[in-house]
């Protein structure tokens, strides 16, 4: 992520949300014990190996808790985590600290987390010429972010929003049957209709689908829940007509078979929406 996206207003606002979710009463236990001049150092700890994303934006929330708190950065999002590794030193007002912590492990945790699990997904498939994508399977509010980690963990970005290009999924087509349109009729007309250089993907679950939807020009085309066997033929008949995309129903036990069929993609939506958390603990350094 670079500063334009790290300072975007959205970025900001989510980060200015949780805050003010996890605070908007005040941190009544750091009031009643903490005296508003104490300073600490604390760092935060991986305690599990996998894949680091959003290290920046806990860098973020701290500075947000409080200005005047220092952060020095160990580990740059992308690099493989061991246990025990420090991410990142805080230096600053104790209780601002405390305030910042929970939001900003939450933070490193979810991104961490999609990261890691894609970086596995990028592993099964080595050797392949299959790309992992991700889905817009987000968490409410979270996209931009998730769709982050997922490029930290070696996946692609599929579309961000509906602006972001144009794919007919099976909804649609059943809409526009209800005008008589057939698959080709769709295609055509999405093409007549799209901005100027916008690609056309569609999704099928047939052979013949796939194969009048290269007829009719289409860019991509998404695979829904084929088999492997109809996978396959389709590579053979489509292969150079237009990419081929897998999608449904893929996990780590089948994805590299998927990837063996010789499918261009392989779109993921459990990499961003049945994500295991990575664990991140704050730790104050010991007085002594």
């Amino acid at each position: 992520m670079d500063n334009k996206e790290l300072n975007s207003p959205h970025v900001n606002a989510i980060i200015e949300l949780a805050l003010a979710e996890d605070s908007a009463y005040g941190d009544i236990t750091s009031h009643a014990l903490i005296p508003p001049k104490q300073q600490a150092k604390a760092f935060i700890i991986a305690k599990e190996g996998g894949i680091l994303a959003g290290v920046d934006i806990a860098a973020l929330i701290f500075n947000k808790a409080e200005p005047s708190i220092k952060t020095i950065i160990h580990k740059k999002d992308g690099i493989k985590l061991k246990t025990g590794d420090n991410i990142i030193s805080v230096n600053g007002s104790s209780a601002a600290i405390l305030k910042a912590e929970r939001v900003a492990l939450n933070f490193l945790s979810r991104l961490s987390g999609i990261a890691s699990k894609t970086a596995r997904y990028v592993t099964e498939v080595k050797g392949t010429n299959a790309v992992i994508l991700d889905t817009r399977k987000t968490t409410p509010g979270m996209r931009l972010l998730e769709k982050y980690a997922v490029k930290m963990g070696g996946g692609q970005n599929h579309r961000l929003h509906l602006g972001d290009g144009i794919l007919i999924k099976d909804n649609h087509i059943e809409a526009m049957r209800q005008q008589a349109m057939s698959l080709t009729d769709i295609i055509v007309k999405a093409k007549q209709n799209a901005p100027a250089g916008t690609k056309i993907e569609i999704e099928v679950n047939t052979v013949p689908q796939a194969l009048e939807a290269a007829s009719a020009g289409a860019d991509t085309i998404m695979l829904d829940n084929m088999n492997l066997e109809d996978m396959r033929q389709v590579v053979e008949l489509v292969a150079g007509k237009a990419m081929l995309e897998a999608s449904g129903g893929i996990n780590l036990d089948n994805v590299r078979a998927v990837a063996m069929t010789g499918v261009d993609y392989i779109s993921v939506g459990a990499i961003t929406h049945s994500v295991k958390g990575m664990d991140f603990s704050l730790e104050f350094e010991s007085c002594k």
